[in-house]
């Protein structure tokens, strides 16, 4: 039976380093932690070199006191901010990789936690481990703020022994997938403000200003109006009588029942059915339809390329993929391929019945599976897609400037002819005169 060399901590955070006989480095690992161990490194005999306990590691450490509230409950359950967990992340990777035992990396990181919730998660977590449960059970215990892949790529790590590695490409992930997400919401916050500019000049146009002219016309007496004043001059009477309900403006109602709308529409869009329409409709608009599925696409490589590299087995990394996909045309059909590989059948194939995912993309998940690179050929498919999803957004952006800027001009422009169109008819009869 061969010898594997280990490096582990006990539940006090102290390194020890040694040998143990057994059948696979998974036996090895699972003989550790059933003595209590947790395992840092795990080496066959032979086939590598383990680093020794690092200085200053071995020494206990006092945990990290708890985030409390108000009664003294700890502060976890709820959610934290992508941003912040990448952050953590991140640093939980460089602790560990710099030799510091994980229950002393979560004291350490909960002690110096600005985040309340994160704070006592993370301190509910350094207690988990110390009772004796692994890292990935003890995440699986706050599914708000870890989610599968992040509990199943922990789990592999553990199992493969290479937790600091698996936390690195996780925060690497996590920090990429942001940083897509970002440039979409950026391109989309440019338009959503002129919309809200252009909306708010005319709502006061038509509610302060375009009544005083009317007035002004009326006391003059002047000529019949032109068709434009007609219709700028009808639509503010309109927001400003009471037609609809008593002593209740109908600019009132009107904002009422869009807003009903839009939450009657989001509360359908929470349903099963709403939200395949939704996600369809998504993948199917000009322009906003094309980011969209290069973005999914992206995630979806993303995601299964660095599940398979951490050690994920494939149909449980197409699972998790599937769950974490962010649009339902998407998720079907990544499941259609989960049975398809179940079967025993290529992962090509169903991709390509799909219609959902480009030629490329196939053509080089083909080659991967080919030459036995798929999880590197997936990494290189979501960097191509990242790169296409920044220029079509920096590409949007800069058509969207000026449509925008025009349609605002053409809104206001409008209103203000309309109202001095008269008053220069006004004033050439007078001149006439």
């Amino acid at each position: 039976m061969p010898q594997f060399q280990f490096t582990a901590a006990d539940a006090k955070g102290e390194q020890t380093s040694g040998t143990v006989d057994a059948s696979s480095e998974a036996d090895a690992i699972q003989q550790l932690r059933s003595q209590g161990y947790y395992p840092l490194q795990v080496v066959e005999a032979g086939k590598g070199k383990i680093a020794g306990p690092k200085k200053g590691a071995a020494k206990k450490g006092k945990a990290a006191p708890v985030a409390k509230k108000k009664g003294g409950k700890a502060t976890t359950g709820g959610r934290v901010k992508p941003k912040i967990l990448m952050i953590f992340t991140r640093q939980l990777a460089t602790l560990i990789d710099s030799g510091l035992p994980l229950l002393r990396g979560l004291t350490v990181l909960a002690k110096q936690e600005p985040n309340p919730m994160l704070r006592g998660t993370l301190s509910a977590l350094a207690d988990s481990v110390q009772s004796g449960s692994t890292f990935s059970e003890a995440l699986a215990q706050h599914p708000k703020i870890f989610n599968k892949l992040y509990v199943n790529m922990v789990k592999a790590g553990e199992l493969g022994g290479v937790l600091e590695i698996v936390l690195v490409r996780l925060a690497e992930y996590q920090e990429k997938a942001h940083k897509l997400k970002n440039k979409i919401v950026s391109a989309m916050v440019y338009p959503v403000i002129v919309m809200f500019i252009a909306v708010a000049i005319l709502v006061f146009l038509m509610l302060f200003i375009v009544p005083k002219f009317e007035q002004m016309f009326q006391e003059m007496g002047s000529a019949e109006l032109p068709m434009i004043s007609q219709v700028v001059f009808g639509t503010s009477k309109f927001f400003i009588s009471a037609s609809l309900v008593p002593f209740v403006p109908n600019i009132v109602w009107i904002f009422l029942i869009i807003s009903v709308i839009g939450f009657l529409g989001n509360m359908w869009g929470k349903t099963k059915k709403g939200r395949r329409v939704i996600d369809a409709l998504k993948l199917k608009l000009p322009i906003f339809g094309d980011i969209q599925r290069k973005s999914a696409v992206a995630r979806f490589s993303r995601t299964l390329g660095t599940l398979v590299t951490s050690g994920v087995p494939i149909l449980q990394a197409l699972n998790i993929t599937r769950d974490t996909a962010g649009n339902v045309v998407i998720s079907d059909a990544i499941e259609k391929v989960h049975e398809a590989v179940k079967e025993g059948e290529s992962i090509v194939t169903p991709m390509n019945a799909s219609g959902v995912f480009p030629n490329m993309v196939t053509s080089m998940v083909d080659v991967g599976e080919e030459t036995g690179q798929l999880p590197e050929m997936l990494l290189k498919v979501a960097d191509v897609y990242d790169d296409e999803v920044d220029n079509a957004v920096t590409a949007l952006t800069s058509i969207l400037e000026p449509i925008m800027i025009v349609m605002l001009a053409l809104v206001v422009g409008a209103v203000v002819f309309a109202l001095f169109l008269p008053l220069i008819k006004v004033i050439s009869t007078m001149g006439n005169q």
